[in-house]
């Protein structure tokens, strides 16, 4: 196996593991949201008193659950496009760059559903631009 196939190997695996924590967290945030369970600890329990009132700097919108399950959607849509640009990017590898970006792009715009705690926009992030890197180097 040459170093360009171990590279793209790499980032594949790193981008898959993570759109699938991103997809598989964020779906469970969709499930808690939607069931009409209560907000996780500052959104709207704990922070109540200080956010509250005339100081509530986020209106209804920090303890509506619908709000953040719509938050939540976005990073399972998020995570599904990491997930496909990491599969396309192992059966077409001569298309490293556009998928890449792709991973890269997804992967930011899912911090705002928090990305998998983060921990999967990051490995995101950390494998699109593997690619970028060693594809730009071997170049």
């Amino acid at each position: 196996m040459s170093k360009t196939d171990q590279a793209t190997t790499f980032a594949f695996i790193i981008s898959l593991l993570g759109g699938l924590i991103t997809a598989i967290i964020s779906a469970v945030n969709v499930v808690w949201f939607n069931s009409g369970a209560t907000a996780f600890g500052g959104y709207g329990t704990a922070m109540r008193g200080a956010m509250d009132g005339y100081h509530n700097f986020m209106g209804s919108y920090a303890s509506s659950t619908s709000f953040l399950a719509g938050l939540s959607l976005v990073g399972v849509i998020c995570g599904v496009v990491v997930l496909m640009s990491a599969i396309l990017l192992r059966v077409q590898p001569h298309q490293h760059t556009i998928w890449a970006i792709v991973i890269i792009a997804a992967s930011i715009i899912s911090f705002v559903g928090m990305g998998g705690y983060f921990v999967g926009a990051v490995l995101g992030i950390v494998g699109g631009a593997f690619v970028l890197y060693t594809k730009q180097t071997q170049s």
